[in-house]
């Protein structure tokens, strides 16, 4: 442990701002008057959130994967039972880190905060922050002090605000960009931050900085704002601007950004933002949550009415060009960085084949003659404080103290002298930073999933460290085009770890086997990353958790051994059809008895019976069981037919099959409580009472979102829907069929563990 109170007191506090030491004050103030009774808890909940302060799951104490497992500050254990509010247990601490952008000093302050006050592992995110978990609220003032004494803040980590600003690591380096986004995203963040126009948002509010159009670096369409780097003519000379895209974003059905403005002059950046923060938060949704993003909006008012009310807006602003710098002082380098004539570790020989398997997935030739980029791969985008110290020691040893997190959750050093790769190597592997992963299929992104989020239905980090460790013992053996596969896995539905936008993804969900709970994984395909990513994939099949590894197995040798020259995972996704797949991997869909195959009834990384809530079995409910979850079996099925049709474009008979495969859904779960029903409007009418109005269909934690979905598909049922709406039509049938799993499963454990009837459920 490097520094202690005193220590840091002395050195860095005098660098806090007064601005800053008044924020963090307030924020201190505020958990005083939340323990005194005297703020509600609505209100403080919002104020913790803006300070990037979360709550944190617990099973009962810490999980026991071999990961997270640390000494606590504050142990855990058996004192966590029963808890439930945030003074009883630590919870996460959200980092910002504009761009992904950190000097040594700050990598050196933010390991010694996770020694001292988390359980000494930091986390990076695919939005570029670090998240420290099991950190107690009362010592988050002192962690936000520390921080915001070398340039960091948490400052709208969290909460309905502009989170953090992400950019392209490789902007100012990269060969392909068309200008370096850095000045432009840094600009971005600190104007928007704290500002008045973005205090009443319904949603949080994501931005990210492209510097080309092609590549996957930003991933600029999946968020509210996405701005790509372009060049212009204004008054006949060149500038630099941007391509403005609006209304994009993931969770659980995703939306494809669409374009504001083909080419906006860099001098109108600032002002832009502004208006289309005040548009979002005048007319955004307030009450429903659900709803409350930034893509609804622009679906609720059409694109050309978004852009009418923005750019009357944007006419009541001044310019803001003067906080912007000029495109000639972004373009210059560094000056050179003299390399130490000793490492720290000895030099590697160049012939050291982990040494060359390091040098071609972890090394990026910069645009600049001479000079190279490493990535430092973390398995599940973790590190510890002893590694972060080490790697602060390499990025001053050999760079101009430049190093970025990227959206890969992973770290890329900048600026490093190509001469020097061979002790820069030696260096990194000294702390085990060296895996040659960087870019490879075993280089998987995994949400916090079972660990420590609320959300969570499934261990996405048991799976992925799973997945990674078998895809790295052959990654050797693999083809190139198998080798760069991206792979992404979310603990639910909510696409924290980006599985729409993945090769292949998979995210978390819960299904049904004779009374007991099986952790599952929706496998997606059809998601494409280039083009900052230009489509996103659908769900194929639910696979049992333990059987997922053989799943993706199956799936890389076909596309191994069935692909054209040069033919893209995506390209051969749409050519074979996802009704191939489904078949392909459909028998591994059975979940065998609990009685013969134990191990499908436990989840990756963890000793005891897959559960979200409590359920019961009950003797009674065997017939029922049958027919029921034979009904969602054929709704599964209806719901591939559509994806079928709309891969060869048959709009009308995709949207058919998908809002039959809700009825028909909704109409089994009715059935199970005793109702029938003879016609499509006695199925809503049914529906709406039974199980709408009771709450009995709502997921405990989202509210009435997927419900809705069937209500909302009833009301457009006569309306010709478009590519892009029959594609979300079928994500959103995917997630109410979960949802009916899911009220299924409540329904029985219900009726197994009391003998309640249907009504009792109800």
């Amino acid at each position: 442990m490097k520094a202690s109170n005193d220590l840091w007191r002395e050195t860095l506090l005098p660098q806090l701002t007064p601005h800053l030491a008044r924020e963090i004050a307030e924020f201190e103030d505020a958990i005083t008057l939340r323990k005194q009774g005297r703020l509600s808890e609505k209100v403080f909940t919002e104020i913790r959130l803006r300070r990037g302060c979360y709550g944190q799951r617990y099973d009962n104490g810490q999980r026991h994967d071999g990961i997270r497992l640390r000494t606590l500050r504050y142990p855990c254990g058996d004192l966590l039972k029963g808890v439930n509010t945030v003074w009883d247990a630590p919870g996460m601490q959200r980092i910002k880190v504009p761009f992904g952008g950190l000097k040594a000093e700050q990598l050196d302050v933010v390991a010694d905060l996770a020694e001292e006050y988390a359980d000494g592992v930091v986390h990076v995110t695919t939005r570029q922050d670090f998240q420290l978990h099991y950190v107690h609220l009362d010592d988050t003032p002192t962690i936000m002090r520390r921080l915001a004494a070398v340039g960091i803040t948490t400052r709208e980590a969290c909460g309905n605000t502009v989170r953090n600003v992400t950019a392209c690591a490789l902007a100012g380096i990269c060969r392909d960009e068309v200008f370096d986004v850095t000045p432009y995203a840094k600009a971005c963040a600190y104007f928007l931050l704290g500002h008045p126009d973005c205090q009443n948002f319904g949603r949080k509010f994501k931005i990210a900085f492209a510097g080309c159009a092609d590549k996957p670096c930003a991933l600029a369409r999946i968020h509210d704002v996405g701005l790509i780097a372009r060049l212009g003519n204004v008054n006949g000379r060149t500038v630099p601007g941007f391509e403005v895209l609006v209304g994009g974003g993931l969770g659980p059905v995703p939306y494809q950004a669409k374009v504001f403005s083909e080419f906006l002059p860099w001098e109108e950046l600032l002002p832009t933002l502004q208006a289309i923060a005040r548009v979002f938060a005048a007319q955004g949704e307030k009450r429903n949550r659900n709803r409350a993003r930034l893509k609804f909006l622009v679906e609720k008012l059409g694109l050309d009415e978004f852009r009418q009310a923005v750019w009357r807006e944007r006419a009541t602003l001044p310019s803001q060009a003067a906080r912007l710098p000029p495109l000639h002082e972004v373009e210059q380098p560094p000056q050179p960085h003299p390399i130490p004539s000793r490492a720290l570790a000895p030099q590697i020989r160049e012939t050291d084949p982990e040494y060359r398997a390091w040098l071609a997935r972890n090394v990026y030739p910069q645009r600049q003659p001479g000079y190279v980029a490493v990535t430092v791969a973390l398995p599940l985008g973790d590190i510890s404080a002893e590694q972060l110290r080490g790697l602060a020691d390499v990025v001053r040893r050999y760079t101009p103290d430049t190093v970025r997190t990227t959206i890969e959750q992973n770290f890329l050093i900048r600026w490093v002298p190509a001469h020097a790769l061979p002790q820069i190597y030696g260096d990194l592997r000294r702390f085990s930073l060296a895996d040659p992963l960087a870019g490879t299929i075993a280089d998987i992104t995994a949400c916090p999933g079972t660990d420590t989020c609320k959300l969570g239905i499934c261990s996405s980090r048991g799976l992925a460290r799973e997945l990674s460790l078998r895809l790295s013992a052959i990654l050797d053996s693999l083809p190139p085009a198998v080798d760069a596969l991206s792979i992404k896995v979310s603990g639910c539905f909510n696409s924290c770890a980006q599985h729409h936008v993945a090769d292949i993804g998979f995210y978390g969900v819960s299904r049904n086997r004779s009374g007991h709970a099986v952790p599952h994984f929706q496998v997606l395909l059809g998601g494409d990353r280039r083009g900052n990513a230009r489509s996103y994939g659908l769900a194929i099949a639910a696979v049992p958790s333990k059987n997922v590894p053989a799943a993706l197995d199956r799936i890389l040798r076909a596309y191994a051994a069935e692909r054209n020259e040069d033919e893209s995972f995506p390209d051969f996704v749409r050519r074979k059809g996802k009704v191939a797949f489904r078949e392909l991997i459909g028998d591994l869909c059975q979940v065998p008895p609990r009685e013969l195959e134990p191990a499908y009834y436990i989840d990756w990384a963890d000793a005891r019976p897959f559960s979200t809530e409590d359920l019961g079995v009950g003797e009674c409910a065997g017939e029922v069981v049958t027919g029921v979850e034979f009904q969602l079996a054929r709704c599964e099925r209806l719901i591939l037919d559509a994806q079928a049709q709309l891969d060869t474009g048959r709009l009308p008979q995709a949207s058919h099959d998908a809002y039959r495969a809700m009825l028909d859904a909704a109409q089994a779960l009715l059935e199970s409580l005793g109702v029938k029903c003879s016609s499509d409007e006695s199925i809503i009418e049914g529906f709406q009472k039974e199980l709408y109005d009771t709450k009995l269909i709502f997921d405990p934690f989202v509210g009435s979102t997927f419900a809705d979905y069937l209500l909302k598909a009833w009301q457009n049922r006569d309306r010709l829907a478009d590519e892009e709406d029959t594609r979300r039509l079928l994500s959103e049938a995917q997630l109410f069929l979960d949802a009916c799993h899911a009220c299924y499963a409540r329904i029985l454990g219900g009726r197994g563990t009391t003998g309640k009837t249907a009504e009792d459920a109800r």
